[in-house]
């Protein structure tokens, strides 16, 4: 169950590259289109705003892919990281809405199943 949670982290974590690669400019997505808005267009940050935006949603792929390293290892600091990641996740998806909605779901059902799962022992290391 460690890897598959891993692999989740890891596919979470690439999705967020969208949020960073559109404002960014090295994709144009049809479905993610470029703006420089947040909070649903309530607040313009302007082209320096998203763009900082964008590394924010860089570090958070980047973050998945360490907490899912940490899992695999077994380290002790993987459980707490990952709340903390999908929890920040979490936010930079309302920051992002309406086009990251789906991504507050997706985060919903991690963070019950990081919950669930450590308190049922599903992640513990073979030994």
């Amino acid at each position: 169950m460690r890897i598959v949670l891993a692999i989740l982290l890891v596919l979470h974590g690439a999705a967020h590259l969208v949020g960073f690669v559109v404002p960014w400019r090295l994709a144009s997505l049809p479905d993610a289109p470029r703006g420089t808005t947040i909070f649903a267009g309530a607040v313009d940050v302007g082209d320096a705003g998203i763009r900082a935006v964008g590394v924010g949603w860089l570090l958070l792929a980047i973050a998945f892919v360490v907490v899912a390293a940490g899992l695999l290892q077994g380290a002790p600091w993987w459980y707490p990281a990952a709340l903390v990641v999908l929890t920040a996740s979490a936010v930079f998806c309302v920051v992002g809405w309406p086009a990251a909605r789906i991504g507050l779901w997706v985060n919903a059902g991690v963070i019950a199943l990081v919950i669930i799962g450590a308190r049922l022992g599903w992640f513990a290391a073979a030994g």
